[in-house]
């Protein structure tokens, strides 16, 4: 089994923000396999009120992945205020109040039952699927309000990338 560090790097996302950074252990490749599991911590830090991902929100940290590659996202509330979850849906539709049915991809969601009032604090789930379509798509939160307050990130499912990438920007 081959595995491989992604790069990372540090991006200032506004003079008055201090530096966002990808954490190298965040994202975890096996070539061999094809898979791309990526640590995704909701409430990482107090940005935007905890309501983030990894510390980035608004769509401002981008997973790509090739096309039929497997993704595993390794789910964790860190926020001890609110509950969290993470629902893989297609970013041709207006940013959804709620759980979306179904999902972008079959089971590219936290635990179904508590998709609508998210995981508690210390509380973990493990999301694995195909990433079969080729498009932008996001990670967001399914509880109410949290993807529309900002709590989403980038997956974009490449026919021409060749291996997964974590990549931050300012927008």
């Amino acid at each position: 089994m081959t595995k491989l560090s992604t790069l990372c790097g540090v991006l200032l996302l506004a003079p008055s923000i201090c530096a966002a950074q990808i954490d190298c252990n965040w994202l975890t490749v096996d070539t061999t396999a094809k898979t791309a599991t990526l640590q995704l911590t909701a409430g990482l830090t107090q940005l935007n009120g905890g309501l983030n991902f990894n510390g980035f929100n608004d769509g401002k940290l981008t997973l790509t992945v090739p096309t039929n590659w497997t993704v595993v996202l390794r789910f964790a509330n860190h926020d001890a205020n609110l509950p969290h979850s993470a629902e893989v849906v297609d970013t041709a539709k207006p940013m959804p109040a709620g759980p979306v049915e179904p999902p972008a991809f079959p089971r590219a969601m936290t635990v179904q039952a508590r998709l609508l009032q998210g995981l508690g604090s210390g509380e973990t789930d493990s999301v694995r699927f195909v990433a079969n379509k080729a498009g932008s798509y996001m990670i967001f939160c399914a509880v109410p309000g949290h993807g529309l307050a900002g709590m989403w990130l980038r997956l974009k499912v490449s026919a021409t990338e060749k291996q997964p990438k974590l990549v931050a920007s300012s927008t």
